[in-house]
């Protein structure tokens, strides 16, 4: 089979009432650049019958290949799944609800004939809600400031890569999958396009806060060791402000032979330095556990199974018949 131009890899969870229209806008853009493609479909465990309809549009288009993961691993490792399995000389990133406009690809494309590895999307006006915005902003600040590396709040999974990029961002094994900080480590040279940002086309996002937070944190202490040198920081200053008041309180016993009286404050700076203890031995136990999910080696994904798997390409995650 010949190399298609171009490979669009998008997971699916309880999109099935989008595919068929993300199939349609997707055919229609390719036929106006005259180029060859192919659509990976990634089901993401979806409960709703996403597969179903990923199968019957591949029964009417040979371009249309499917995985289907074996439960909900989640929206990165699903990317990565894609990432894995895809083909093109360009690669493209988008996600399922069509908040993303399948009509910029052109202008990404056009982009990245200019000598670019890597071309991203950035968002235009989020139509998301206002306190999603609102969390995402916040944790950008938080993060660019406990890491050495900047995030745009703005920027998301939607971008088109050469064959080269896809294949390094392939290789990131981690635990801690998140395809924008990928394309950060690896480097290539990059571009930055502004795109419209659209309303989902149906259904809404399966990411609670909840579920947003713990990604938030599994991604900031992948990437950064900033908040132990803080901790470390911040511990130095609290033992030289005890020693400057206990050479303080041996001053007034020795000159003015009074010792200060305040039980509720000692009680109280007790709980503090108590509490503060307690947050560093939880930051520690965070970079350990990463440590431990790390060590373990576990397969990213499992894939139940395939639709047109292309034999030559070599994946980390494993077939559902080579689960041990």
């Amino acid at each position: 089979m010949k190399t298609p131009q171009f490979t669009v890899v998008t997971p699916c969870y309880r999109t099935a009432a989008c595919i068929p229209e993300l199939y349609r806008r997707l055919v229609a853009v390719f036929t106006e650049l005259g180029a060859t493609f192919e659509l990976i479909f990634v089901d993401d465990g979806s409960p709703q019958n996403d597969w179903q309809q990923i199968v019957r549009l591949a029964h009417t288009d040979n371009r249309i290949r499917g995985l289907q993961l074996s439960r909900n691993y989640g929206q990165h490792f699903a990317i990565q799944a894609g990432l894995q399995h895809s083909a093109g000389d360009w690669v493209i990133v988008m996600d399922c609800d069509l908040q993303d406009p399948p009509e910029a690809i052109p202008e990404l494309y056009r982009a990245a004939l200019q000598g670019y590895d890597l071309v991203q999307a950035r968002r235009g006006l989020r139509q998301d809600t206002w306190l999603r915005r609102t969390a995402s902003r916040c944790y950008c600040r938080i993060f660019n400031f406990l890491s050495e590396r900047s995030m745009d709040s703005a920027i998301a999974n939607f971008c088109l890569m050469k064959r080269e990029v896809a294949a390094a961002v392939s290789g990131f094994c981690e635990r801690n999958q998140n395809l924008p900080m990928f394309l950060e480590l690896v480097g290539f040279h990059k571009q930055v396009v502004d795109v419209p940002h659209s309303g989902r086309f149906s259904g809404r996002s399966a990411y609670s806060l909840a579920r947003l937070y713990r990604l938030g944190l599994g991604v900031m202490v992948a990437h950064s060791n900033r908040p132990l040198r803080l901790s470390i920081q911040f511990g130095l200053l609290l033992s030289a402000g005890a020693v400057l008041f206990g050479l303080f309180t041996l001053g007034r016993y020795f000159w003015l032979s009074s010792v200060p009286e305040g039980w509720t404050t000692l009680a109280l700076l007790l709980c503090f330095l108590g509490g503060l203890g307690f947050a560093n031995l939880g930051i520690i136990g965070l970079y350990l556990g990463m440590v431990f999910d790390e060590v373990k080696r576990r397969p990213l994904y499992v894939v139940r199974q395939t639709l047109r798997p292309v034999e030559s390409q070599t994946v980390q995650g494993l077939a559902a018949g080579d689960v041990p």
